[in-house]
């Protein structure tokens, strides 16, 4: 048999060769893939500009002409324009909106109204007093921020079920002592035989009897606010307590440290010092002295609470739960936003993602201030019946914008947010992934039209492009083949460049440029 060919034989190898090299290509496509797309999109790019300038020039000139009229002679160019360093510092076009552009993902989203409001049983915290008495000392001053263990108030003690009760524990106390004392007697008494073994036990019944009572006693003291170590006082010094300290409670709760009682009276307590005692003030009751640095010098560190209102005044009888002061917390705050009817399955489905919620504060002028990355805490479950809006809350944590101690040592302060303040809240309802996005102000309108300025060396070129969607502080554009991933564009200031190109055309003065005469 007859070999093949030696035109089929080269044939065969070059088949085999081209599937080979083929294979090896799919193989290392992620190596070389991109950067070869990236040399298309460029080439194309550069393709795009010059055709763009092409088309705006003389109709009867052809496109070899037409690229020498925009540079090389001088002409007038009506898509080309050229800013001195000068100008882009006018326009405030800086390096960081002169970079390349990336695909991205966006988030279409809503703005609606909203208010900066309290958080509901969590921002005002009152002050009240657990049982009757007479205001003796106001040591709050209203406006000032306080710190948790701030001695706020002093009165004098006047309920008569903490009186008695401190009277019969007391009272207890003294008769247990005897029976202790009657029943160490008759033990010895009774080792001896003069008196019967059931003497000694009605005795040790009665002081069990005393013990319970006692305890009972105790039980409805802590029910008035007192500490264990303050019953204890009262049963070994054989002194009743006469004296409430109200102090600022903590931001989480209201603890046993918030109630004080003792058996004197002590000195106002500021925020930077401790109060100082007297000399002609008896030392001899260390109780007191104790109570007293406990609320003076005790560390608290925490958020400071805003002393809103001072409700009481000294000389003032109060009754049991009358409200002293109001204290507030705004270290952090809800925004209020209030979204349309039939955006609800929009708001449910951004909560279900977990998206992020950006709030617009206005500022001076014209300025808006965002505040990004806010958490969706819940949505009202019923639709106002006036308005059809539905409220959603938004966590706004807050920060002290200013500090001012005044020489007595107290301290005022002044938040960043506060409530009632007015803002408009975004929140995204949609995404969408490989998007070229914009600024606002890198796109320039006019009619139908909608163009940026993409920089090719010292110019800026005007390309039109096809904004997909717009809000009010971002533009999307589409892929189109207008602009492509690594192209320049001029990021701010498209509407100033855009009246300077007319100028440069022969459009006339911008009539609000303040120039007339």
């Amino acid at each position: 048999m007859k070999n093949p060919a030696p035109s089929s034989r080269a044939r065969w190898i070059w088949g085999i060769g081209l599937l080979v090299t083929v294979v090896a290509g799919v193989a290392t496509r992620s190596h070389w893939w991109q950067p070869a797309q990236e040399i298309v999109r460029q080439t194309i790019s550069k393709t795009k500009s010059t055709s763009a300038i092409d088309e705006h020039d003389h109709s009867g000139a052809s496109a070899a002409e037409d690229s020498h009229a925009g540079h090389d002679h001088g002409s007038d160019d009506s898509n080309t324009l050229e800013l001195s360093v000068q100008a882009q510092g006018n326009i405030g076009l800086a390096a960081e909106f002169l970079q390349p552009l990336k695909q991205q993902t966006f988030r279409r989203s809503i703005t609606v109204p909203g208010l900066v409001v309290e958080r509901p049983g969590r921002t005002r915290v009152e002050i009240s007093t657990p049982m009757a008495a007479v205001i003796t000392h106001v040591h709050a001053v209203q406006g000032e921020a306080v710190k948790p263990g701030t001695l706020l108030f002093q009165l004098r003690i006047t309920a008569e079920a903490l009186v008695s009760t401190q009277t019969d524990l007391l009272r207890t106390v003294g008769e247990l002592d005897v029976e202790t004392r009657e029943i160490a007697r008759l033990s010895k008494a009774t080792e001896a035989g003069a008196v019967s073994q059931k003497t000694l036990l009605e005795r040790q019944y009665a002081k069990e009897k005393l013990e319970v009572q006692m305890n009972a006693q105790k039980e409805a003291l802590r029910l008035h606010g007192l500490s264990e170590r303050q019953i204890e006082d009262i049963a070994k010094n054989k002194r009743l307590l006469r004296d409430l300290q109200i102090i600022a409670p903590g931001r989480d709760g209201h603890g046993d440290d918030e109630l004080h009682l003792s058996s004197t009276a002590t000195r106002p307590v500021s925020m930077t010092r401790g109060p100082a005692v007297s000399a002609d003030e008896p030392q001899h009751n260390s109780s007191a002295v104790e109570e007293r640095s406990l609320v003076a010098n005790k560390e608290t560190d925490g958020t400071p609470l805003i002393l809103q209102e001072v409700l009481v005044h000294k000389g003032e009888t109060v009754a049991a739960g009358t409200t002293l002061a109001v204290l507030a917390d705004f270290s952090e705050l809800y925004i209020q936003g209030s979204a349309f009817e039939q955006d609800l399955e929009l708001l449910s489905q951004s909560g279900e993602r977990n998206w992020k919620i950006t709030a617009l504060f206005e500022g001076s002028g014209e300025t808006v201030r965002n505040v990004e990355n806010l958490d969706l805490v819940y949505s009202a479950s019923d639709i106002d019946v006036e308005s059809r809006s539905l409220s959603f809350f938004v966590r706004l944590p807050n920060e002290i914008a200013r500090e001012m101690p005044s020489p007595n040592g107290q301290k005022f302060l002044d938040w960043k947010y506060r409530p009632g303040q007015r803002v408009q809240v975004r929140v995204p309802v949609e995404e969408w992934t490989d998007q070229i996005v914009l600024p606002v102000e890198a796109i320039a309108r006019e009619g139908a039209e909608s163009f940026v300025f993409q920089q090719n060396g010292k110019h800026f070129d005007r390309v039109p492009v096809h904004v997909r969607y717009r809000d009010s502080s971002h533009a999307v554009i589409a892929s189109d083949g207008s602009l492509f991933p690594g192209d320049i564009v001029a990021q701010r200031g498209a509407h100033q460049m855009q009246m300077a190109l007319k100028n440069k055309a022969g459009g006339g003065v911008d009539p609000h440029a303040g120039h007339n005469h």
